[in-house]
């Protein structure tokens, strides 16, 4: 049975999100779950792949986020789907260099990917280290919460306005070998969430991230009662006006998202607007939202680059330069990418926003 008929089995049409779900998160058959996505020879490259000056960054911002929240003797650090490791590894060098702070921290790390946590645990040997199922497990300290390029792969739903009618986008079964996008009217008044955020005003299309609301309401229940924050790396776009920004990518290509049904990726861009809305709902303090190029150079991205490239040759230099090139440059990753910082309520840091 092919990956299409597993996904359907006795269903004609499913809601996107279901469909995004099992394509990419099913045990069996999902893309997750067969394969590492991530690096040259996957289909797509994250930043701390590309440089482990991005980690480093991230390392300090979390150490001086540690020394302002009082230098409490236990502090979580959770990253939200580490991918292949590379991020968490690199915090692991940086967090060593600093003793009192190395000594009261506990990495927790939530991976969906039975595939990518096996991957994570070969290249990940530190008792600093541990593996949740649920963000519930998390009972005490201050946490701070990472996620990079987390949420843009989480499914959501899409409503589309029609000759004055709203519609939920479905996907429906043609046969093993060919399904299609289906819109069926829906009355969006009756969906609660949809109101509360003031979506349905001068909007065509609405991009709903429906698991990831469920995600930052268990982070802010932590960040809440325990102090902490969350800081994000997403790309995406600040307006509030949405667009249809599902793709689909495999081989660094873009692809047809209902082509190659469990062999390509699925992600959408995050509407950062909407997120801040819901953030504030949440009751959480929203310090900023920037592009990955700010952020980087106020944290001194460039100042490190310049510290390694002294006394080296000429062809590590080009290499660390051009790696922070493609982190910096707007046509790259620097403007796409944004950096997202939420925090409880009457904290004050803003390293890196300000």
């Amino acid at each position: 049975m092919n990956v299409i008929s597993q996904i359907f089995k006795d269903k004609k049409s499913l809601p996107l999100n279901i469909f995004i779900d099992k394509a990419l998160y099913n045990k069996k058959y999902g893309y997750y779950s067969k394969k590492n996505p991530i690096g040259i020879k996957g289909d797509f490259i994250t930043a701390p792949l590309i440089s482990e000056l991005f980690g480093e960054m991230i390392g300090i911002w979390c150490v001086a986020f540690w020394e302002k929240l009082g230098k409490p003797k236990n502090i979580n650090i959770v990253e939200l789907g580490p991918g292949e490791g590379s991020l968490c590894m690199t915090l692991i060098k940086v967090f060593s260099r600093f003793k009192i702070f190395n000594n009261a921290l506990e990495i927790k790390l939530l991976e969906k990917s039975k595939f990518l946590k096996q991957i994570q645990e070969c290249k990940i040997s530190s008792n600093k280290v541990k593996w949740i199922k649920n963000i519930n497990e998390i009972k005490n300290g201050p946490t701070i919460f990472l996620a990079n390029e987390f949420f843009d792969a989480l499914p959501i739903k899409q409503f589309i306005l029609k000759k004055n009618i709203w519609h939920e986008r479905f996907v429906k079964y043609i046969n093993k070998k060919k399904i299609i996008f289906y819109d069926k009217k829906v009355n969006l008044n009756n969906l609660n969430h949809l109101v509360q955020l003031g979506l349905i005003k001068k909007q065509k299309i609405i991009e709903f991230p429906i698991e990831a609301i469920k995600y930052l309401k268990s982070v802010s229940e932590i960040i809440k009662k325990y102090d902490g924050g969350m800081i994000c790396f997403d790309y995406g776009y600040k307006k509030i006006k949405m667009s249809n920004s599902l793709q689909s990518v495999k081989k660094h290509n873009y692809s047809n998202l209902l082509s190659n049904v469990g062999d390509t990726d699925i992600t959408h861009h995050i509407n950062f607007n909407l997120f801040s809305k819901i953030i504030k709902n949440l009751g959480l303090h929203l310090e900023g939202i920037t592009e990955q190029r700010i952020f980087l150079q106020k944290m001194g991205i460039i100042h490190r680059a310049n510290i390694l490239t002294k006394n080296v040759n000429f062809y590590v230099k080009a290499d660390i330069y051009y790696r922070l090139k493609r982190l910096l440059d707007r046509n790259k990753m620097g403007q796409l990418f944004k950096v997202m910082f939420f925090k409880k309520k009457g904290l004050k840091f803003n390293l890196g926003f300000k």
